[in-house]
């Protein structure tokens, strides 16, 4: 039997390693990638089968690829789904191309999206900006003010989109609750998955309709390949499939590849990230030149009991505001000697940066406000490291500021 025949009733540490793989007639252990732009048929009218979809085949890497469709049945079941069951996964060349190919493939112009201002800076402006060109309108809202999303519903919403955690200040959405007003109202709940990855999350268990990643980061886990996913109702992820089809957003085999082998390693990963960042944000909070710290571990932010309840585990991603605001924040990140100075996030390494001026530099200065987008902000993404060692690295800034 291949591990491709797994299913759904395994635990999830046997999922990320076993579900969704098999073995070529070389009989590997260890999956191969498939290298291929194209493929051979034994006849002319087998071709027109699997051109014709009559039967199963692979036609061309831009369709479809063996190592891409194995890394989309693991991501489909550890979402929640099985191997060929009512949740299935679209793998796309990048996060940003995941929530555009939904959004592409789901909305036509005339519709109406609400989406939490509490998201990643280019999410932001690729609805703000871009989707406007081609007549969907946005409404941004306040993630957990919950009232904003029922007053933004119009008869032409088709779709609510938020991330929970929030990127950077681990807001925590009620994601039964959005899914009720979403549904209510004949509209898809779509949910960035990113910080917690079904390791600590699943929110297709709380109603929402669509998951996406930026595979890139946790589903990886090393910084090393860029990569995004769609996971949900077959119905809905079927269209994203045609639609990149058609646009080429394609992942490339290698890559898939490499999140294939990242997964296997994802529930360790994720606790180790989970443990760190808990002792840090414990730290961060006790120091005397840090003035706030936004961590949902924390028993003082308004989201704890929230994340308890929806989520496994609290996440690798924290942010801290320091006396002084730019200047300072400046300092703290300019002090680091084991830290990166990178934006990236979900490596085995730490990242630490300054959100006002990179991944959310695009918002205007009102837009930054309103999201909590402060000039004293810092935020760090916990890798792997000794902890001890991290401390250390931050006080060496952080006693600057005293």
């Amino acid at each position: 039997m291949n591990d491709h025949d797994l299913t759904e009733a395994l635990a999830f540490e046997t999922q990320s390693i076993r579900a969704g793989s098999f073995r070529s007639d070389q009989r590997e252990h260890s999956e191969a990638i498939y290298l291929s732009s194209s493929f051979v048929y034994d006849s002319a009218a087998q071709a027109q089968a699997v051109f014709a979809g009559d039967e199963s085949g692979n036609v061309y890497s831009r369709y479809t690829n063996p190592s891409v469709q194995m890394l989309e049945d693991r991501m489909a079941v550890l979402e929640g789904g099985g191997i060929e069951g009512e949740i299935t996964a679209c793998a796309t060349a990048s996060g940003m191309a995941a929530i555009l190919g939904t959004c592409m493939s789901l909305l036509k112009s005339g519709d109406h999206v609400i989406c939490s201002r509490n998201v990643f800076g280019t999410t932001f402006t690729i609805f703000a900006k871009y989707f406007e060109k081609f007549g969907v309108k946005t409404t941004f809202v306040d993630l957990v003010d919950y009232q904003q999303w029922r007053q933004a519903m119009t008869p032409e919403t088709r779709l609510l989109f938020l991330e929970t955690p929030s990127n950077p200040l681990s807001d925590v959405a009620d994601l039964e609750l959005l899914a009720d007003i979403a549904h209510s109202n004949d509209a898809l709940l779509m949910v960035d998955n990113c910080f917690c990855t079904p390791a600590l999350q699943r929110p297709l268990s709380f109603g929402a309709d669509l998951v996406v990643h930026s595979a890139t980061k946790y589903i990886d886990g090393q910084g090393r390949c860029l990569g995004g996913m769609v996971v949900g109702r077959k119905k809905l992820v079927d269209e994203v499939h045609l639609w990149q089809r058609a646009a080429g957003a394609t992942m490339s085999p290698f890559n898939a590849w490499v999140f294939y082998k990242g997964l296997e390693t994802l529930p360790v990963r994720m606790d180790a990230h989970c443990r760190n960042a808990s002792e840090l944000a414990s730290w961060l909070s006790h120091h005397k030149a840090v003035e706030r710290v936004h961590y949902s571990g924390l028993s003082s932010h308004p989201g704890h009991e929230l994340a308890k309840k929806q989520q496994k585990g609290f996440g690798g991603v924290l942010a801290f505001e320091v006396k002084g605001g730019r200047e300072s924040a400046w300092k703290v990140i300019d002090s680091v000697q084991i830290m990166s100075r990178t934006a990236n996030l979900g490596d085995t390494r730490t990242t630490i940066t300054h959100p006002a001026t990179t991944t959310h530099c695009r918002l205007s200065d009102e837009d930054k406000m309103k999201s909590g987008i402060t000039e004293s902000l810092v935020r760090i993404a916990v890798g792997l490291e000794n902890i001890e060692d991290l401390k250390a690295d931050l006080e060496k800034g952080l006693k600057q500021l005293l």
